[in-house]
């Protein structure tokens, strides 16, 4: 392969990723603790109300949630839509650019049952 030619991501095949990185921005987009749960979570319920989708995220605060969902929301991979009722509700729905990603998380994560990661003790070096 030739230093011109594409490595399948985009990037030259000695990728020094200077001015920009496809999968450095993808990554950018879903990266984090939360933001892959909450788009599985919403790709299987389809309109999801904020307190149902914080059951479904184990473990999440509201503060995290909250900042998650407006960077999903802001980058176009999720939706908000707030009825103007009292009380008030707020809908959550996956976008399609992030329903473009749910079977590309399920390839990773096949991966991932496929290359289990080792434990590694303090006393080994890296390799």
């Amino acid at each position: 392969m030739s230093e011109t030619q594409e490595n399948g991501l985009g990037c030259p095949s000695k990728c020094p990723c200077n001015d920009f990185c496809p999968l450095q921005n993808a990554l950018s987009l879903i990266g984090g603790k939360w933001k892959i749960p909450i788009l599985c979570a919403l790709s299987q319920d389809g309109k999801v109300r904020y307190n149902a989708l914080r059951g479904k995220v184990q473990g999440i605060t509201n503060t995290m949630l909250a900042s998650s969902l407006k960077a999903l929301e802001r980058d176009g991979l999720i939706r908000r839509r707030q009825y103007m009722e009292m009380p008030l509700r707020v809908e959550y729905t996956i976008e399609e650019k992030g329903r473009q990603l749910i079977p590309i998380l399920f390839q990773l994560a096949r991966w991932g049952l496929q290359n289990p990661s080792r434990a590694r003790s303090d006393t080994t070096p890296d390799e």
